[in-house]
């Protein structure tokens, strides 16, 4: 692995089993996460991308399944909101540290509340983003969650 990010340090410092997965990252596809899937032969399902949402104007992460789409509804109620939307990509890199296509949700600049999709839960091993493009981080889906403080519900569409 090429140089250690704030969310492989968040890692090491929570002492969570982790490994580090490169790959070619593609900014021209349309659908990153399962581009990044499709590198390293994972279901698409069992990589987990991080996306930013704002929840009564506050910040907030999700994060789910590349295969996936958020339900606002959903996403809101979870967070305690009674709205949802996607954060803007300059706010989200401003907030995390992180450029899009490279967040994730250990280690970010601020905290924020965390929750997973429910149906993660269900492997072993999930891929999540490692806080740069081109790395994933290879870990327990209930080590994650835990390590974040973070907690798992339906998010899904």
């Amino acid at each position: 692995m090429s140089g250690a990010t704030p969310a492989t340090q968040f890692l090491r410092r929570a002492q969570v089993a982790f490994r580090p997965v490169e790959y070619r990252y593609d900014p021209g596809s349309e659908r990153v996460a399962l581009q990044a899937a499709e590198a390293i032969g994972l279901p698409p399902g069992q990589l987990l991308k991080t996306l930013m949402v704002e929840v009564d104007g506050r910040p907030a992460c999700a994060v789910l399944p590349g295969d996936r789409s958020l339900s606002m509804k959903r996403v809101a109620a979870a967070f305690g909101g009674k709205s949802a939307a996607m954060m803007p990509a300059d706010k989200a890199q401003r907030l995390t540290g992180y450029h899009t296509g490279g967040i994730s949700p250990f280690g970010q600049r601020r905290t924020v509340p965390v929750i997973f999709e429910a149906e993660a839960m269900e492997f072993g091993e999930v891929a999540i983003n490692g806080g740069r493009r081109g790395l994933l981080l290879l870990l327990s889906p209930r080590d994650a969650v835990a390590a974040l403080g973070a907690r798992a519900e339906a998010l899904s569409a």
